[in-house]
């Protein structure tokens, strides 16, 4: 990996963006987290994905020399397209995805960190779209995450305003989950990586994909699913072996199947 370390701890992952001075997110970047998706999905060592950047920023946005070698309104689109396949496959991704954002998170960086399942914030961060500012408008499906997220008011003057906003208005307008010091951020996500991780991979897989189905799907339809995945849970290996743990007393081990 060029742009991206990996430490392995237990069953977390923690992917670090190193592209300094920034970590901008260059289509060479965003091809490389993709692929490095494709190895983890099937790691069993790998039950949780915990996002991080190295130095001073989380992401500060996608590379913007990129975008001066961009001339027909094809590649724009292209370009576009192809980010917004990676924030998807972040969103679809079998395992939990954190983000754990200090600095700043703007542009595509925030638009890849509204792509994971939960996020974590120093308290200090700024989170914004700032795209408007030059002339443009966010294009790895911030526009629609965003107003998913806080809802079409703060979206708009988010993008209207392109000003940004701190880790703990975040939390306060729904687009973060919680806000620390910017001293405890990793430990305090890694904490959290780690609960998770104890958890039933069956469980989770099935909850993600429930997840999912309620942004996407008709209510009637989901709570099938819900019903389906329920049985399908509760006749796995992990599904036995957490009854009869709580039975006897004792912590289970999931192993996943």
């Amino acid at each position: 990996m060029e742009f991206l370390k990996v430490n392995m701890e237990e069953l977390v992952a923690t992917v670090t963006f190193s592209r300094p001075p920034a970590n901008a997110l260059s289509s060479a970047v965003l091809k490389e987290l993709s692929k490095l998706l494709d190895q983890l999905k099937d790691d069993e060592r790998v039950r949780v994905i915990l996002l991080h950047g190295e130095g001073r920023f989380f992401s500060a946005g996608a590379d913007i020399k990129e975008f001066t070698t961009i001339g027909a309104r094809e590649q724009a689109t292209e370009l576009a397209r192809a980010g917004q396949q990676v924030m998807e496959k972040l969103e679809q991704f079998p395992k939990p995805v954190i983000a754990a954002i200090h600095g700043a998170a703007l542009g595509g960086g925030l638009e890849l960190a509204m792509g994971c399942h939960i996020r974590i914030v120093a308290e200090n961060a700024k989170l914004g779209l700032p795209e408007l500012q030059l002339g443009l408008i966010p294009g790895f499906a911030g526009t629609q995450r965003l107003t998913r997220y806080v809802g079409i008011g703060k979206a708009a003057e988010m993008m209207w305003t392109a000003e940004p906003i701190t880790g703990v208005e975040a939390v306060q307008w729904g687009l973060a989950n919680k806000a620390v010091p910017e001293e405890q951020l990793l430990q305090e996500a890694l904490a959290l990586a780690n609960k998770i991780a104890q958890k039933s991979p069956v469980s989770i897989s099935a909850t993600l994909e429930l997840l999912n189905a309620a942004k996407s799907q008709p209510f009637h339809e989901a709570v099938q699913l819900e019903a389906e995945l329920f049985g399908k849970v509760f006749v796995s290996e992990d599904g036995k072996e957490g009854v009869q743990a709580f039975i006897e007393k004792r912590p289970p081990q999931f192993q996943g199947k």
